[in-house]
């Protein structure tokens, strides 16, 4: 479905732009997504809409057929990157999981303070970006997916979430859309 509206009450996702993955194999560019996540952040942030950033730091428990990541990682590995300008009014929220709201406070903490809908981004598609869209539907928020701020180092995955799974959990665009969506509700 194509992007229609923002609700009044819609906070902005940045999942995982953190020092420990930003230099992964991404299939596309990395700058690009960085500038289109701080272009949407910018305008959360000059229309007072809550901005959420997420960085992971674990795994969740479980065996899995594939080798996983240690739960040691290197100093500064959750560190968000600069360019996100994290400031004291952002939320925050580390996970261990590959979404943001299974066994965080997340939910809680949107709805709080009002928020009905979300707009996510960040790394990766078929994961990160995906597990925490899919949580956010379930949980009852309105979805919005900014697909040119998105990115994954499986061209496979990215492509599937893209086109068979977003459309089954809300409404997509660029970030540009979503940015002038923002400008028209306060004009």
């Amino acid at each position: 479905m194509a992007l229609t509206r923002l609700d009044p009450n819609t906070a902005l996702i940045i999942v995982d732009l953190q020092k420990g993955i930003v230099d992964s194999p991404f299939i596309h560019p990395i700058e690009g997504i960085v500038d289109r996540a701080r272009a949407l952040i910018d305008a959360f942030r000059e229309h007072g809409l809550p901005v959420v950033l997420v960085n992971v730091a674990g795994v969740a428990p479980g065996r899995t057929e594939r080798p996983r990541r240690s739960e040691s990682f290197p100093a500064g590995w959750t560190d968000f990157i600069p360019e996100l300008d994290r400031r004291s009014g952002d939320i925050v929220v580390t996970k261990r999981t590959w979404g943001a709201f299974a066994s965080t406070d997340l939910k809680d903490r949107l709805k709080a303070l009002g928020v009905t809908q979300v707009v996510v981004t960040g790394v990766a598609t078929g994961t990160g970006v995906e597990a925490t869209a899919r949580q956010a539907y379930e949980q009852g928020f309105n979805v919005t997916l900014a697909l040119d701020a998105m990115t994954d180092m499986r061209p496979e995955a990215h492509d599937y979430s893209i086109k068979n799974v977003f459309p089954r959990l809300g409404e997509t665009g660029t970030a540009q859309d979503i940015i002038d969506l923002l400008a028209t509700r306060s004009a």
